[in-house]
């Protein structure tokens, strides 16, 4: 009652007035004859009021207003109180005291942290059926597995892959992200959930494998360390499938490549494909994933950083994270495609045959038996193609070095664009000599001052090359962009590319013999379209990709620092190398 009298202002023995009034004369009375604080406010006021005493003498003026303690204030606002800590925070206010215990026993505290914290929009009501509360979901599925939430690459060799882990209604989903299919680069991420996790009618939260076609089974989830963590299923029979390996390989060729056993006559592309499923499908999605982070952005930028999904020759489609980093971009590897992974082993001879006889269905259901267990001494990890595998960085770009291509109609010339990136290369290489012997400082000078091998009539303005990106940026590109048209003799997955781009820079692209061996990096040209696509055109192999950005929202998946993101980079280029 002491709580009260202070809050509306009458006195103790009077007790309050909004209860009397919901109160006939007999419980007014009850009232008034109760103690008007219970044990636990009368220490809390004697320590304050011996505080006030202690002092007493050295405040002769007018009274201060009373002192108010939050265990003097309702529940009601309690609970709003409480219900705006972050939900870390609660544990240790439950310790205070027994009513501040009991008040966070209140259901509508943790269905705000659900919602505020992890974006939970479910109506957490419907869970008073099963028996569990909002704070169960809080504390043993959302607060448990927080650590996983975000953006991972699985070790799968140099295959990689993009995981994204978000909380999906009740559930912890696992949603494995696949580009469309070749060579449509515009249309929508493809994915698949390959785990999940919720906390529907047990006081524990249940993990479930999602892999194969057989429903969801049990699963484990296990945190290794900071920013790793591995998968595990405990019923791999569920991945297999009545027909064997053969309608096995069939549903995985239709999945991941859209096509059909009979589709695929060239030799070389059946024995990528047919290796990448021999050796991805080993793991039965027992996995271990390592963080990644999207690139952080800066004003100066020469577009938005982020995921890009597109082209690599006949490889399919690929994922690679654009990041800019002062004066240079680069594009790094997030998935590999169908390249044969590194190792020290080569493809068995047993998987081998002519071309005519590996296309016909009886020759591929032999081989795909015949490796349901690997042979002794066999590795599955063979060398192949030329492949640059996940986490390398495929193409860098200077954007120091602006190229102003062509005319449209001599730029149709491959062997122009040739000269013309040929020249900048040249520039490029004594500005790294000068800055051996002289220092940055020198070789920058250098840059600035080189004018830009410009011979052919500009379409607009020529820029010096500037201080990094930024000055890059500075130069507001032309209204109608500058025309643009593939050399002929330059092979492009997709033909319908734009047909105009705001600016060009030299940049290389990396290329690599069998089992990625001798890896060197070759000029090229980097196309900036508009803020969503871009392109390079690989001079070595007269090749184009055609790159457009991944249009999906990701949460928990910012770089809490430049250094982390850098740090990363390191990573998961050194787990491939």
């Amino acid at each position: 009652m002491a709580v009260c009298a202070r809050l509306c202002g009458v006195g103790p023995s009077r007790g309050c007035r909004r209860r009397q009034q919901r109160r006939g004369p007999a419980e007014t009375a009850a009232a008034d004859s109760e103690p008007d604080t219970d044990p636990e406010e009368e220490r809390i006021e004697a320590g304050s009021a011996a505080l006030s005493g202690a002092g007493g003498d050295r405040s002769a003026g007018p009274s201060s207003p009373p002192r108010c303690s939050l265990l003097e204030l309702p529940p009601e606002l309690l609970v709003e109180i409480f219900a705006s800590l972050p939900g870390t925070d609660l544990p240790s206010l439950a310790q205070v005291c027994t009513k501040f215990r009991r008040i966070l026993h209140t259901d509508t505290i943790w269905r705000r942290r659900c919602r505020e914290e992890y974006g939970v929009c479910e109506n957490l009501r419907k869970l008073e059926i099963t028996g569990v509360s909002c704070r169960d979901v809080y504390a043993k599925l959302l607060h448990r597995y927080r650590h996983i939430l975000g953006l991972w690459q699985p070790d799968i060799g140099p295959y990689g892959g993009l995981l994204n882990v978000v909380v999906d209604g009740l559930f912890i989903i696992g949603w494995m992200y696949l580009p469309p299919h070749d060579p449509h680069v515009d249309d929508p991420m493809r994915f698949k959930p390959l785990f999940r996790i919720h906390l529907m009618e047990r006081k524990s939260a249940t993990v479930e494998c999602m892999y194969g076609h057989r429903g969801p089974h049990n699963g484990h989830v296990q945190i290794v360390k900071k920013d790793e963590f591995s998968t595990k299923c405990n019923q791999t029979d569920h991945h297999r499938m009545s027909g064997g390996r053969q309608e096995e390989f069939r549903t995985w060729l239709r999945e991941e490549w859209g096509r059909t056993l009979e589709d695929i006559f060239h030799e070389h592309m059946q024995e990528l494909i047919l290796m990448k499923f021999i050796y991805t499908s080993q793991y039965d999605n027992c996995l271990t994933y390592r963080r990644i982070y999207l690139p952080p952005s800066r004003p100066d930028d020469l577009i938005r950083p982020g995921l890009f999904k597109g082209t690599y020759g006949s490889h399919g489609l690929e994922i690679v994270m654009l990041s800019f980093h002062g004066k240079h971009a680069r594009g790094t590897k997030i998935t590999d495609v169908s390249d044969i992974p590194t190792g020290k082993g080569s493809l068995p001879n047993q998987w081998k045959g002519s071309a005519s006889a590996l296309g016909r269905r009886q020759d591929w259901c032999w081989k795909l038996s015949a490796v349901s267990e690997p042979a002794d001494g066999c590795t599955l990890a063979p060398q192949g193609d030329p492949n640059i595998p996940a986490g390398q960085q495929t193409v860098e770009i200077d954007l120091r070095h602006r190229i102003q291509l062509p005319d449209a109609e001599s730029l149709h010339d491959f062997n122009e664009l040739s000269r013309v990136v040929l020249e900048v290369r040249e520039q490029v290489r004594k500005e790294q000599e000068q800055e051996q012997e002289g220092g940055p400082e020198d070789a920058e000078g250098l840059g600035q001052q080189s004018p830009q091998p410009r011979e052919e009539p500009p379409a607009e303005p020529a820029q010096a090359p500037g201080d990094g990106g930024a000055a890059a940026v500075a130069e507001p590109p032309a209204q109608s962009g500058q025309p643009f048209v593939l050399p002929v003799g330059v092979s492009s997955r997709n033909e319908d590319y734009p047909r105009t781009c705001r600016m060009c820079f030299y940049g290389t692209g990396l290329i690599a013999g069998h089992g990625f061996t001798s890896p060197e990096r070759t000029p090229g040209v980097f196309v900036l379209f508009d803020e969503d696509r871009f392109g390079f055109i690989w001079l070595e192999l007269k090749s184009f990709s055609l790159y457009s950005r991944v249009q999906a929202a990701f949460r928990n998946a910012d770089a809490p620092s430049p250094q982390a993101f850098e740090e990363m980079l390191k990573n998961i280029q050194s787990l491939t190398s």
